[in-house]
């Protein structure tokens, strides 16, 4: 397995709460990392396309180093953040300037002088006058000479930028020609094609794959994703809630059918409780970026912990994923332990039948992150589910369903006045959203929306997917309570 071509890597290291997410925030341009007042709020490799004056780089963001035992959790963390320094460009080290040097950042620095990749040592916090002894300590790392930065503030950054540029800037320049070229090439071929008269696919089947995988803590979420990529790319162990932040890993998967490299985009997500238990402002944090992952995934991977069953949370978080839109699976982890997993697996089906009323058929798979069974299967549907939550389907065919669908039941007349369905028409992809307009729609039965809505599914091949429905009626002038379509007009819709 094969990662995309990356930009060059800059790895931001340090102990706990020196500001470390800060800076990441600052050099990515938006909040992607977690950040808070308590130490070791980060614990996952987070990474992020930064750029400073036009340098483009790839910033990652670690765990705070502590000097802990390894096998506890502090260590694992230390571990993670060590093996991050293996494919670095550059590393940032970063202290606190106005606390001044401690043992913790003298062991921090020894070790960085005893690594391969280059160092640009950040005295964060630098703002105002306070950080200066700290700064005056710093040089005795041996390191050279310290960049004053305030992360919070913004200060320092052009310091930065000349302290980096020696370092990383042949790499991004060769890279920002070879996409430039690239991209390039994509739009001759758009262009040749719209010279053809051809029309250019919606979708294109080999485009990287969001994939989120979602579920209650300890339900083995990073296990699964270090086993896909084979590596211990994100912190696991025995802690439930391990994860807080949500990790996105860009991979190359071999399509074990038709032996194609695919990319995926695997995003880990925080474990969510019930919301009656999340009490903690961290945790919230960290549920909240989770289900910020799920907004902008294709796929959505619900994992079930095989030894726990189903249970109303995770009906809770298919829920909210299928109202969200996103193309949901299933998939129930720690099968090589499971007990009678045969009475498990139509427990589990039978079980969603019922309780995703809203939603049936959703595709449900055996899998296990410690051995690797049912992995490939997994992906192989995710792609299908995909294709089929982007499918447009071509007008004749939507038109000759709708008249079928009216031919083998004709909308009802209640107190003898005929509900019109005039047409259907496709108005957007992911998900796949409809709208049918006709007259007297604030009078169709919600049962008879859901015979199209079922119609569409079963007969247009959208399968387990969210699909959108809204009715719309030409608005009459002198009904303003019914003549834009009631309670659906304005493209409302169900699913």
């Amino acid at each position: 397995m094969k990662a995309p071509k990356a930009l060059p890597q800059v790895v931001i290291i340090g102990r706990p709460n020196v500001g470390k997410s800060t800076l990441f925030n600052r050099l990515v341009g938006k909040r992607l990392a977690l950040v808070d007042d308590q130490p070791g709020v980060t614990r996952d490799r987070r990474k992020g396309v930064a750029g400073l004056a036009g340098l483009e780089f790839e910033a990652v963001d670690t765990a705070g180093w502590e000097n802990e035992d390894d096998a506890s959790l502090p260590g694992r963390m230390r571990a993670q953040t060590q093996v991050s320094l293996k494919d670095a460009d550059a590393a940032l080290f970063v202290i606190d300037s106005r606390a001044g040097l401690t043992p913790l950042d003298e062991e921090i620095g020894q070790w960085l002088r005893e690594q391969e990749v280059p160092v640009v040592l950040i005295a964060n916090k630098a703002e105002g006058r306070g950080g200066e002894s700290g700064i005056l300590e710093a040089y005795s790392l041996g390191l050279g000479e310290p960049i004053p930065v305030s992360a919070e503030h913004g200060e320092g950054v052009a310091d930065l930028y000349s302290a980096l540029f020696p370092l990383i800037g042949d790499k991004a320049e060769r890279l920002e020609i070879e996409a430039e070229a690239e991209a390039a090439i994509a739009a001759d071929k758009a262009r040749a094609a719209a010279e053809a008269g051809e029309e250019l696919e919606e979708l294109d089947p080999t485009a990287p794959l969001s994939i989120a995988i979602v579920g209650r803590p300890n339900a083995g979420k990073s296990t699964l994703i270090n086993r896909l990529v084979d590596e211990d790319r994100l912190l696991t162990g025995p802690e439930a809630g391990i994860t807080r932040d949500s990790i996105a890993v860009d991979w190359t998967w071999t399509d074990p059918q038709s032996g194609e490299d695919r990319i995926i985009k695997l995003i880990d997500t925080a474990g969510m409780r019930k919301r009656a238990k999340v009490v903690d402002k961290l945790e919230k944090l960290s549920v909240a970026d989770g289900l910020n992952a799920v907004d902008y995934a294709e796929v959505v991977v619900l994992l079930l912990d095989a030894t726990r069953g189903l249970e109303v949370q995770d009906l809770k978080i298919a829920s909210r994923v299928i109202e969200e839109g996103r193309a949901l699976m299933i998939a129930i982890n720690k099968w090589d332990i499971a007990e009678d997993p045969s009475s498990l697996f139509n427990g589990v089906k039978d079980a969603l039948q019922e309780g995703l009323a809203q939603l049936r058929g959703v595709p449900l798979f055996a899998v296990s992150a410690m051995t690797g069974k049912g992995l490939d299967t997994m992906l192989s549907a995710a792609f299908k589910l995909r294709e089929d939550w982007s499918r447009r389907v071509p007008t004749a065919a939507l038109n000759r369903w709708f008249d079928d669908a009216l031919s083998a039941n004709p909308p009802p007349a209640p107190g003898g006045r005929r509900i019109k369905l005039r047409y259907i028409t496709q108005v957007g992809t992911r998900p796949p959203r409809f709208v049918i307009f006709g007259s007297r729609l604030f009078d169709l039965p919600t049962s008879y929306e859901r015979y199209l809505l079922n119609g569409i599914r079963k007969s247009l091949g959208f399968g387990a997917v969210p699909v959108r429905l809204s009715l719309k009626s030409p608005k009459n002038p002198y009904d303003a309570n019914r003549g834009g379509g009631g309670k659906f007009s304005g493209g409302q819709g169900r699913d």
